[in-house]
């Protein structure tokens, strides 16, 4: 099996790990409802994790640091930025259907999952074993993320199917990082270096602005705390899968 071949059926696995809601379909609505905050906790420091502990310091692999830290601002700017313009188009009298970070956190999604795929590509070049323990460990990070995915959408206002193939759609984005990383494998370092530093950007925004002010609305103490281990226990797994 060549190369691209290996990519392609990884990139796919990879993928269909943003399925991994369909476990909660069969949940009652009742609790469902009780669960989706401890779900967008467990997202919100997921998204702190992978931009600090993955994205970043990739970054700095790759290029000078002034340069990455500049293309942070940018990319946290830029999310700022799209948010408004969403909530303008989706929002009347700050009434919104869906609220405009379940489609940010959609817009992450998809960049971390292209990422990803750029990444299983380069590893499979070098060479196949490398390509494989490369997916297995980015498998292992993606399943808490994309549960917590699936929980923001949820909390957001998507049914929970559209939410499964939203989050499907965004996962299909790894399969095109992967072959786009292929056939520009001779570009990769270049053009990683610009779209991680950016992508988190991307993740603390929505992290800081958008679920962390969610979690905050929460008045019981108990449910607070609980709230913010499983935030804590968001970054551990990413911690983790860092390899430490």
């Amino acid at each position: 099996m060549n190369a691209l071949l290996w990519i392609v059926v990884s990139t796919l696995a990879l993928s269909l790990i943003s399925l991994v809601g369909v476990f909660t379909l069969s949940l009652r609505h009742s609790l469902l409802e009780r669960i989706l905050m401890f779900m967008v906790s467990l997202s919100a420091g997921a998204l702190i994790g992978g931009a600090f502990l993955h994205l970043l310091p990739e970054a700095l692999e790759l290029a000078e640091a002034m340069n990455v830290f500049l293309l942070l601002i940018a990319g946290f700017s830029l999310f700022f930025f799209i948010e408004k313009v969403l909530h303008w188009q989706h929002c009347h009298k700050d009434h919104c259907e869906v609220h405009t970070f379940a489609y940010m956190n959609l817009i992450g999604d998809f960049i971390h999952n292209f990422i990803d795929g750029l990444i299983v590509a380069s590893t499979f070049i070098i060479n196949i074993p490398l390509g494989i323990s490369t997916t297995v460990a980015l498998a292992l990070h993606e399943i808490p993320q994309e549960i917590g995915d699936f929980g923001v959408l949820l909390y957001g206002g998507f049914s929970k199917s559209r939410a499964l193939l939203m989050n499907l759609l965004t996962g299909l984005s790894c399969v095109l990082g992967g072959i786009v990383g292929y056939f520009f494998s001779r570009y990769f370092e270049s053009f990683s270096s610009l779209l991680l530093p950016i992508a988190a950007g991307g993740f603390i925004y929505i992290a800081a602005s958008d679920l962390i002010p969610e979690i905050r609305k929460e008045r019981n103490m108990t449910k607070t705390m609980i709230n913010f281990g499983i935030f804590l226990l968001g970054i551990l797994i990413m911690y983790l899968a860092a390899g430490h």
